[in-house]
């Protein structure tokens, strides 16, 4: 009989937090000043093309400079984890607080329409993003949902044609699905009454992640014989 794998406790929580987050970051991006996703590289990477396809110049510096920041984001999680396999002992915790810190840099710049803020922004979900690349062999994504939604399409496929599927590689899609989705919620209410300000709310709820996951380590390597572990 297969070993079922399964994700730590911290794995699963700080999954579905930085979702939530993603998700409050990304409704504040579609209704701010210039209505644009945050964590859609798609849709900016499609702006890009269509930009580069009208000559229009400036949008299409823009959506390279949007991008370039996301890559950017992600190079520094690269640097800072330099390791692409989930695993507590990493990094995470600099790189949380340093996520935490564009956000809110990024918050008085939006607060004035100013698109320097969107590259914070996309820099600062580019880290998170890159935090995580593989646990285990599976994708690890919680800035966006369509590879989420497209593996849970495959795995129900392979479920109904009586296959064997690997129920944590679902489970790990609703979560990353529902929380993201429940960030935007969160987010739309809270731009309505803070508007560009609502990214001190995921600003903050970044730090707070990254200060957590520091203290949950240190008591997690005290503990005799790995007590505490998730």
């Amino acid at each position: 009989m297969p070993v079922l794998r399964q994700l730590p406790r911290w794995a699963w929580i700080g999954g579905g937090v930085l979702a939530f987050i993603a998700g409050i970051v990304n409704a504040a991006g579609y209704m701010g000043f210039r209505h644009q996703a945050i964590t859609n590289l798609t849709g900016s990477t499609t702006l890009l093309g269509v930009s580069l396809g009208t000559a229009n110049g400036g949008e299409a510096l823009h959506w390279a400079l949007s991008i370039a920041a996301f890559v950017g984001g992600a190079m520094l999680s690269g640097a800072i984890v330099q390791q692409n396999t989930l695993q507590l002992g990493r990094r995470y915790g600099v790189a949380l607080v340093l996520e935490s810190l564009l956000l809110f840099a990024a918050v008085p710049l939006l607060d004035r329409s100013n698109v320097l803020g969107l590259y914070l922004a996309s820099a600062g979900i580019g880290l998170q993003n890159g935090m995580v690349s593989t646990y285990s062999g599976m994708v690890f994504r919680t800035s966006h949902v369509s590879g989420i939604f497209t593996d849970l399409g495959i795995y129900l496929g392979q479920w109904l044609r009586g296959l064997s599927v690997d129920t944590l590689r679902i489970r790990v899609c609703v979560l990353v699905a529902s929380a993201f989705m429940t960030g935007g919620i969160a987010g739309a209410l809270l731009f309505r009454l803070l508007q560009e300000r609502s990214l001190l709310v995921p600003a903050t709820l970044t730090g707070i992640c990254g200060l957590g996951y520091a203290i949950y380590r240190h008591y997690h390597e005290a503990a005799p014989n790995g007590a505490g572990s998730g």
